[in-house]
């Protein structure tokens, strides 16, 4: 996989639950590529707002945010403790902050903003120049790099998206309901695809990837086999 002639950008979308991030990290590993989370810079964004005040109580003015964002700066730096790349908002290491609860109740509403979504939209444009670089998201084939050179769509059946999202919760001692996380994975489903802002769409030259009854193990394997098309 090292021997490939150049880098080249790869853009990893598809609905929520399917194990886009797990994904696209284990591909930036194997090509040692840059791995983008692009959900974390739309909660370094709700982070920034939060700590100056900008969103109370889930409420804000919307001018106050589009004036903020000339202030906001957003890069991934790889940590060699770690071992992986996280985000640092303003030159701040971030990543554990974005986490928090208080940062996930606000980041659906920062996410619909057009001026938020043309920010950020920047600065992945700007992280893709060199390329050599995996993105996840909704849009990142579609809207964001429209010219990548590998598209992949994932999706899964619902029924076990939504039974690895309860073992997953489960795994950290959180009660939940089942039927409760399958509805809310539809809720999610239909608001990504009809949402007004870059919606969730395959692009035309995209490769669906149904990882239903596949292991992790099994999607590199793929992967793999998708990728010896650029050794030609």
């Amino acid at each position: 996989m090292k021997s490939l002639n150049k880098d080249i950008i790869i853009a990893v979308d598809g609905y929520s639950s399917c194990g886009k991030s797990t994904f696209a990290r284990a591909i930036a590993e194997e090509l040692n590529y840059l791995y983008v989370d692009s959900g974390a810079m739309y909660r370094a964004v709700a982070l920034y707002c939060l700590r100056n005040n900008i969103i109370i109580n889930g409420t804000f003015e919307l001018v106050r945010i589009i004036r903020a964002l000339a202030l906001i700066d957003i890069e991934f730096k790889f940590n060699e403790q770690s071992l992986k790349y996280e985000t640092f908002l303003n030159n701040e290491n971030v990543e554990e902050d974005i986490r928090s609860v208080e940062v996930s109740e606000v980041v659906s509403l920062i996410s619909k903003i057009r001026e938020v979504r043309e920010k950020i939209l920047i600065l992945q444009r700007r992280l893709g120049e060199r390329k050599g670089i995996v993105m996840d998201g909704r849009d990142i084939g579609t809207v964001v790099f429209p010219e990548a050179e590998l598209k992949i769509f994932m999706t899964a059946d619902v029924d076990i998206r939504a039974k690895r999202r309860y073992d997953e919760l489960k795994e950290k001692g959180l009660e939940v309901s089942l039927s409760e996380i399958k509805k809310n994975i539809e809720e999610r489903d239909h608001q990504d695809v009809n949402r007004k802002e870059s919606p969730l769409a395959k692009a035309d030259d995209a490769v669906e990837l149904d990882n239903s009854n596949m292991t992790p193990a099994e999607q590199m394997v793929w992967f793999r086999m998708i990728m010896s098309r650029f050794h030609k």
